[in-house]
């Protein structure tokens, strides 16, 4: 049996899940968190965990950087993500970064079950119709090198580094974030020097490789 750490931010799916599991897979305990904030906290207060799944949208994640600082701060934990996305690049990214398994939220509670069981065997998984397309084309060195770099930002940094993709200027991204435009001017220059970049066309397109999504708070404000 497996202790596992379910992270999502919709209670309704969240249960599903767990309910989906339990049905099909053998578990000790399962713990449940709704943010990137909590999950990191709950991973801290349970070492012993066998098993993370891992909602990529939920506020805190920043896109692919949240998986990207937890396949660095805890590097022998099996990651799965749970996602409704079933773009290809996007799954490819997800597994070059680091996860074990890609579950996408329609699979059928067996698929979720196999994917675990293959987990916790070592397999890397991801649905049988899309094996061919995601693990077969993976260009997991530059990805991973890639990642290690953008796991050095800070979170200010990385809402820096979402504005200069977004075409933003520094007086902008200064009056959207509350600080002054110096201080922009200066994360920018860890930004360069953390991705290896000597402009901003280099920094936009090293992070368009990322698929960046908005920072949590912006992402809420644009849903209102």
């Amino acid at each position: 049996m497996a202790k596992l750490i379910v992270a999502d931010d919709h209670p309704l799916f969240r249960n599903a899940l767990i309910n989906a599991i339990s049905s099909t897979f053998a578990t000790k305990a399962t713990i449940e968190t709704d943010s990137f904030d909590s999950t990191c906290a709950a991973l801290e207060q349970h070492p012993d965990a066998d098993l993370l799944l891992l909602d990529l949208h939920m506020p805190g994640n920043c896109g692919f950087l949240g998986l990207i600082q937890l396949r660095k701060n805890y590097p022998s934990l099996p990651i799965v993500v749970i996602s409704a996305s079933e773009d290809l690049d996007v799954i490819r990214r997800v597994m070059a970064f680091g996860a074990s398994a890609y579950v996408p939220k329609s699979a059928k509670p067996q698929d979720i079950s196999n994917a675990l069981n293959a987990v916790l065997e070592g397999e890397f998984w991801v649905p049988a119709e899309l094996k061919k397309y995601v693990l077969d084309q993976q260009d997991t060195e530059q990805d991973l090198d890639l990642a290690a770099k953008v796991a050095q930002l800070t979170q200010q940094q990385y809402k820096v580094l979402y504005y200069l993709t977004e075409g933003w200027l520094n007086k902008q991204i200064a009056y959207d974030l509350h600080i002054s435009e110096a201080t922009v001017k200066a994360h920018i220059t860890a930004i360069f020097r953390k991705l290896g970049c000597t402009n901003r066309t280099q920094v936009v397109i090293q992070a368009q490789r990322l698929t960046l999504e908005p920072p949590v708070d912006r992402a809420l404000a644009q849903q209102h």
